[in-house]
């Protein structure tokens, strides 16, 4: 039985989250996903933020609400099956573990934390625990996305060899990206071109460079706005990407191999269709890929794996392959060296049957939340 049969078998009934924090992704593209999937639903909000609450409750119709200091009395309540968690990325174990300890299932957004001893810790308390836990990659169960990993795996581009990126927004100095322990493009970017460049190759970095520039004119933080990167990986692969938090919006990747070449864009980011500039030799092509509810996807797909006892991917041994570059990036920064890291092997990888399409949504007018960009 493969796992598009098996998530089939699914019964209707829905799986309960607790949303935890209710920043601008939590309320522009999961809470209004929700219902999108068939098998989910909202069933308690956490905020620091009372009004927040009060107005997010009202509109989903959401009977419990909590501040972030009632974590253990939300996890004991019996109202929850599950949590997503939404915080910024330096605070995930602190809501993450005490889940998993408590049998509650987790989804929780990229990275999976901002250093390795910290996702170790989650993966340890994940195979410990009867709950599971899934890192919020979208893009696994994005369409174009799963097309263009399935170009490279079937060999239509010949050997792909080298893939380049560049992912860039203005950011508003104001924004909380810019203030947090973890502030900067790298944690907050990175993820999606790292990730991107190892399930294309279908391997694991080896060696990691990375320069980084700081504008004064930025208004930004004591770090580096704009960051290049270099990844080696095996049989002379290469991986080349820019993230900046003080460019034009931009955002696209594209592979190169030996008979072709494929241009993802937009590449990374939601609320818009997707389109694959195929070349190979001469002949050139185009395809667009509909816009559709990334964030109601990803949730449906965990659902699903809690519904019918499936282990989902990506799980916590995902998040930790991610962080472990994204440090690596972040010693080169501070060193002005080449990173060595040693062997990681997945045991798992991205199955083509985990897409999952739904319509796209258009997103609703934010409660005291706001974008990043300036």
């Amino acid at each position: 039985m493969n796992i598009r049969e098996a998530l089939g078998l699914a019964p209707k009934k829905k799986i309960r989250y607790g949303f935890i924090a209710l920043g601008d992704v939590a309320q522009e593209a999961m809470l209004p996903g929700v219902e999108h999937t068939g098998n989910s639903s909202i069933a308690a909000l956490m905020t620091g933020d009372p009004v927040k609450a009060g107005r997010l409750a009202e509109r989903y119709g959401v009977a419990h609400t909590y501040s972030y200091e009632q974590l253990a009395e939300m996890l004991a309540s019996g109202h929850i099956d599950a949590i997503y968690v939404a915080t910024p990325n330096w605070r995930h174990s602190e809501f993450v573990l005490p889940a998993l300890a408590a049998g509650i299932h987790v989804l929780v957004e990229k990275p999976l934390e901002i250093d390795s001893a910290r996702c170790q810790k989650i993966l340890d308390a994940q195979k410990s625990s009867k709950a599971k836990l899934m890192v919020a990659y979208r893009l696994h169960f994005e369409p174009a996305t799963i097309a263009a990993i399935e170009r490279v795996r079937d060999g239509e581009l010949g050997e792909a060899h080298l893939f380049t990126s560049t992912f860039a927004q203005m950011v508003d100095p104001a924004n909380h990206r810019a203030k947090t322990e973890a502030a900067g493009p790298v944690l907050d970017m990175g993820p999606y071109p790292v990730n991107a460049a190892r399930n294309l190759f279908g391997s694991e970095p080896t060696e990691v460079s990375a320069f980084g520039s700081r504008h004064a004119n930025s208004g930004l933080g004591d770090f580096d706005d704009t960051v290049t990167v270099m990844l080696r990986f095996p049989e002379g692969k290469l991986a080349h990407f820019v993230v900046s938090y003080f460019g034009n919006a931009i955002d696209s990747y594209t592979v190169l191999g030996t008979k072709g070449s494929l241009e993802v864009q937009p590449g990374y980011t939601y609320g818009k269709s997707l389109e694959h500039f195929l070349t190979i030799g001469e002949k050139k092509d185009d395809v667009s890929y509909k816009n559709t509810d990334q964030f109601g996807g990803e949730m449906k797909y965990f659902s699903d794996c809690i519904l019918n006892d499936l282990d989902p991917e990506p799980d916590a041994e995902e998040g930790l392959a991610d962080v472990r570059v994204l440090e690596a990036i972040q010693r080169s920064l501070q060193t002005g060296e080449v990173q060595k890291l040693g062997p990681f092997v997945r045991s798992r990888h991205i199955d083509p049957d985990q897409v999952v399409r739904l319509g796209a949504l258009k997103p609703p007018e934010p409660v005291r939340a706001s974008n990043p960009d300036r």
